[in-house]
């Protein structure tokens, strides 16, 4: 199976690899590529650096999936017959209204959402952009506003940050030690009349922190068991046979090296590889130099005929090179689809870079 028939009746596509190589062009490439076959495509990014809006020609992206226009595309010269609708994840939204969705009453949402200690940290608990990127899939996924969606996540030197992220979120919200440090009589209760009660650090920082951390605590204490199961449910979609990973990576020693890890991380976890799309491989070359030099010489002249055979010579090295790296990355992952993607013309613009990836996956 091609990587083009793979995607084609995949409902989630989950784009990973290492950084820059090419990963959120061909996030973008890939739900272009499922519109031109008549799907309606969400493609989702984690990067705050709005990368795949430079990559779409927009200046920048919003919270919700908003539809381009064919007008916009038309530079891509791929003809859609679904549609395209882009979004960037805002972590700390998207957590808020996990939340709001979790709570169970409205006193509840407000006693979390208003907590300083809440406020601080919904942005930068370990796991909480990963988990927000997979709840919001999550989201779309249940809306059924899509027939597909495309998620390109963030660099990342470890995979399983993101497949890993609902679970440690959940260890970090239902902690036994934390728990216990923070009960009525626990050690940080005692720390604090040893100190002169909790006024005297209400002094020293400017709030009433062990009550701040406490209430915190207690209001999100409510809503453990709607993470679990919301965690649950997202790993249960993670696995789902319509959801398939693409491994991403060049022909690079360092980032194939990176995808093989990347694909036995995720082998460990239960979870395979669906396609492989290595970009800017050295495909063709300039072939047989010294015949070419020979064949020239009469017209060129002895001198530049051997500067033409000479860089013939360098690009069948170059061919041969990421052939060989090439090689390496599909007997690691066998039976596994693999697309190439050609070095693309530099002068090109974003859109028309999109549209030439696209016709190179997708034919």
């Amino acid at each position: 199976m091609s990587v083009a028939d793979l995607l084609s009746d995949r409902r989630i596509c989950i784009c990973v690899g290492a950084g820059g190589v090419g990963k959120t062009t061909t996030a973008a490439a890939v739900a272009l590529g499922l519109a031109a076959r008549g799907r309606r495509v969400a493609l989702v990014t984690i990067d705050p650096s709005q990368r795949l809006a430079g990559a779409l020609a927009l200046d920048e992206l919003g919270n919700e999936p908003a539809p381009l226009s064919r007008e916009h595309l038309a530079p891509t010269g791929v003809a859609l017959s679904g549609e395209v609708c882009a979004m960037v994840l805002d972590p700390k939204r998207t957590f808020d209204e996990l939340i709001e969705r979790l709570a169970p009453d409205e006193r509840t949402r407000e006693r979390v959402l208003g907590n300083r200690i809440y406020r601080e940290i919904s942005g930068a608990v370990g796991g909480s952009h990963e988990f927000t990127a997979v709840a919001k899939l999550y989201e779309l996924d249940r809306t059924g506003n899509y027939d597909a969606i495309v998620l390109d996540t963030p660099p990342s030197r470890n995979t399983l940050d993101f497949v890993r992220a609902p679970e440690r979120l959940i260890q970090f919200f239902d902690a036994p030690a934390l728990r216990l440090a923070l009960a009525p009589a626990g050690p940080a209760a005692r720390l604090a009349q040893r100190a002169g009660g909790l006024g005297v650090i209400k002094r020293l920082v400017g709030v009433d922190l062990l009550s701040e951390i406490a209430l915190f605590f207690a209001a999100v204490g409510g809503l453990i068991a709607g993470f679990r199961a919301q965690a649950s449910a997202v790993e249960t979609l993670l696995r789902d046979p319509q959801t398939t990973f693409v491994l991403v990576s060049t022909p690079e020693q360092e980032p194939v090296r990176e995808s093989i890890a990347f694909a036995e991380q995720l082998h460990d976890a239960g979870l395979a590889v669906g396609a492989v799309v290595v970009n800017r491989a050295h495909v063709g070359g300039g072939g047989a130099p010294d015949e070419l030099a020979l064949s020239l010489g009469p017209v060129l002249g002895e001198r530049l005929a051997a500067v033409v055979g000479a860089s013939a010579d360098r690009a069948d090295r170059l061919v041969e090179r990421d052939r060989v790296a090439v090689a390496r990355l599909t007997a690691a992952l066998e039976g596994v689809p693999t697309a190439l993607v050609g070095l693309l013309d530099p002068s090109l613009s974003e859109l028309e870079t999109l549209g030439a990836m696209t016709r190179e996956l997708f034919g």
